[in-house]
């Protein structure tokens, strides 16, 4: 590793106080030929005058006990190389003869410290320097066998200094003294050093500041990097900037040559900003494309939180920047998921406003003709026919009613995933059939024109077949309503995919492109719908998708634009071939005459406890009415019913409260209970079952089902 630039000045600078003194040594070698100069040195010792506290010891000492004896006897180039020690202000050293006896000057003194100074002047150099003999004897031996200089830089020699074992750094050079007289020619060493041991130590921590500085750096939650220079060049970065950038090698490029990809996206130009300003940038989930790590072609998007602060020197000068920042990709994207949700949100509140405008809209639709049908019921010039006439249009609109109510009831159902399916394996043509059933009065009213294609051989299903009936009525009914009478409606079934795709087809309104992914949804109203005179619910579809997707298919919609009709496409599973279909039985009509009953009707709401009555009446059965609980029961334990249909939201004693107080008593045991209620969910149903009723009905119920179960209740006694 090359030198720094002071140790290189203080290199040279040893190596020319070593070159004059060869110089010197030479020079004085040649003089002492000369007897008058020869006299002129030998007299009064010359060259130890000056040298300050070292030269007045060393002419106060007692060199006749050494192995040199006097002065006026030492050879030439000892004496030459002791006066250049003495009159210089650089730390020396000589270590002269085969005892390598110690010489230092003033300047070397404070090096030693008390341990050696002043013992060691004149005493041989194994004794004075016995701890680093290891260390320094074998550069010694080289130089004084005439092989040459040594030079060492920053080497630790741990000396004995201050009562102590420091470790000491030198930068020094051993240098030969030539000597004619010695037998290798050389007769000592010139030591020309300098400590630099705070330079050692200085530098040490410096680094160590600088591992501190940069581990604290790689510990930083943030990315973080400094660039230098006009260029940005990059200088240092820590880990969580490296893996922002993909672990690519930057240090000493600059972020063009690192980052091509963000000079288009302006960052370049905000960094040559802010080092021509000086002004700092501050930034906030700013986004950066950057290459996908392994695919460098593809870029891939994130946000950061960044700011480039301007770095100065002394002067003020900027002369780089500081780069600290943070990756907020997540909270970007979960900001925007909560306001995708929260816009969400509002689109489905705004649904549900627009359902439950609708929802009125669609439940006095049936209301004001079920009015108008009662009035025509009281008027006293009713003829019979006109009588039939009202009976049919009160029956149809409860019946519209009705089926408003159990969709709503299906839908939160499957919300909820309460609801039950009762698979069987039947054919597609089946389902199909009994699609057309419910659809085709609606249809043939429109004067629509449907066409029905059905593939040849037969393809079976493992399904409930109500529901998926349910699915195609519904795709149908909604055909024929929004489609203008004369239109087209089509349906289509083939094999495909390991199943069957049911598509029903139309010339109707059609849909905008948008409103096609929401039209499965809850409340979901297409604007083309919204004022038509069929609109609905919103909530047709969002069923057909949760029963086919129940049935472990899927439904889609597809439409060319508005006024250029729709298309539905079902697919389901198919069952393997091979399985018998069952044949389809309708239901057999009760048949003989009814038998008496005496029956009990229970409801807080006059009306519908009267209405019920007057059928029961009709009926031929003998009936009591009861409109709270606790009279329910006293008439039920006086009167002791054959059948009672109870209420469950009663006044004084509720529904199930009248079944367990009945059940409690004796006779109570083989009555017939049948709970009546708006309340249909299955929860209902079980606590109905639970607290002592029959069978369970939800309002508004089919009389002929009340029919059916009272001529079951007549064939024998119920059982306990």
């Amino acid at each position: 590793m090359a030198p720094s630039r002071p140790e290189a000045e203080l290199e040279l600078k040893i190596k020319s106080v070593y070159s004059v003194m060869c110089w010197a040594v030479k020079r004085m070698t040649w003089l002492r030929r000369s007897s008058f100069t020869r006299s002129l040195v030998s007299s009064n010792l010359r060259f130890l005058d000056g040298g300050g506290e070292m030269g007045a010891l060393m002419r106060a000492h007692d060199w006749g006990r050494t192995s040199l004896g006097p002065p006026d006897s030492w050879p030439q180039p000892l004496r030459t190389a002791l006066r250049m020690l003495l009159n210089s202000g650089h730390p020396m050293y000589i270590w002269w003869g085969p005892q390598l006896i110690c010489f230092y000057n003033d300047a070397y003194r404070p090096s030693i410290g008390t341990d050696r100074h002043p013992r060691s002047l004149g005493r041989p150099g194994r004794e004075v320097w016995a701890e680093i003999w290891p260390i320094i004897g074998p550069q010694i031996d080289q130089v004084m066998s005439g092989q040459g200089a040594t030079w060492n830089e920053n080497q630790l020699i741990p000396i004995s200094r201050h009562g102590r074992i420091e470790e000491v750094y030198w930068t020094y050079s051993y240098n030969p003294i030539d000597d004619e007289s010695a037998p290798t020619g050389v007769g000592g060493v010139l030591v020309i050093c300098t400590e630099t041991t705070q330079q050692v130590q200085a530098e040490r921590n410096m680094r160590a500041a600088e591992a501190r500085w940069r581990e604290l750096f790689d510990q930083a939650p943030g990315f973080m990097c400094v660039l230098r220079g006009p260029g940005h060049h990059f200088e240092y970065y820590n880990s969580r900037y490296a893996e922002i950038i993909g672990q690519r090698e930057i240090l000493g490029k600059t972020v063009l040559e690192a980052m091509p990809e963000v000079d288009e996206q302006g960052f370049i130009k905000l960094l040559d900003e802010v080092y021509r300003t000086g002004n700092a940038h501050i930034a906030t989930a700013a986004p950066i494309h950057q290459p996908r790590p392994g695919d460098p072609h593809v870029l891939y998007l994130r946000y950061l939180d960044f700011v480039y602060q301007p770095i100065r020197n002394a002067s003020g000068e900027v002369t780089g920047i500081f780069v600290e920042g943070a990756d907020v990709t997540e909270r970007v994207l979960a900001n925007q998921a909560q306001l995708a949700a929260e816009a969400a949100l509002r689109a489905a509140d705004r649904r549900k406003d627009e359902f439950l405008a609708t929802l009125a809209h669609e439940l006095r639709n049936p209301l004001a003709p079920v009015r108008n049908a009662a009035k025509v019921l009281r008027a006293p010039g009713a003829d019979t026919r006109t009588r039939e006439l009202a009976t049919t249009i009160i029956d149809r609109q409860i019946q519209t009613m009705a089926e408003l109510l159990d969709d709503l009831l299906d839908v939160s159902k499957i919300t909820q995933g309460q609801i039950d399916l009762h698979r069987q394996c039947t054919s597609v043509a089946a389902i199909i059939e009994t699609s057309l059933e419910v659809a085709r009065p609606l249809i043939e009213v429109r004067k629509h024109h449907l066409t029905v294609c059905l593939p040849p051989e037969p393809i079976e299903v493992d399904v409930d077949p109500l529901r998926l009936s349910q699915v195609f009525s519904n795709l149908l009914t909604n055909a024929a309503k929004y489609t203008e009478p004369g239109g087209r409606i089509e349906l289509n079934a083939r094999a495909e995919h390991g199943g069957v795709s049911i598509t029903v087809r139309d010339s109707g309104v059609g849909l905008e492109p948008e409103s096609i992914s929401q039209i499965f949804e809850m409340f979901s109203q297409v604007k083309s719908t919204l004022h038509h005179a069929a609109g609905g619910l919103g909530i047709g579809l969002a069923l057909v998708k949760g029963l086919v997707e129940l049935h472990g298919g899927h439904v889609s919609a597809a439409s060319a634009g508005l006024g250029c009709g729709s298309e539905f496409c079902v697919w389901l599973p198919a069952r393997v071939s091979g399985a018998r279909v069952p044949e389809r039985s309708s239901p057999q009509p009760q048949t003989g005459q009814v038998q008496m009953r005496r029956i009990l009707v229970v409801d807080d709401n006059e009306d519908a406890a009267r209405s019920l009555g007057l059928l029961l009446e009709l009926a031929g059965h003998e009936l009591y009415l009861a409109h709270d609980g606790e009279q329910a029961v006293a008439m039920a334990l006086q009167l002791k019913p054959d059948i009672a249909l109870v209420d469950i939201g009663l006044p004084k004693l509720n529904g199930y409260g009248v079944a367990r107080s009945v059940r409690a008593a004796p006779l109570g045991q083989h009555m017939v209970l049948i709970a009546l209620t708006g309340w249909g969910q299955d929860e209902d149903k079980r606590r109905a079952l639970a607290a002592g009723f029959d069978f369970h009905l939800t309002k508004p119920v089919d009389p002929a089902l009340v029919d059916a179960l009272i001529a079951r209740s007549a064939t024998g006694p119920r059982q306990p």
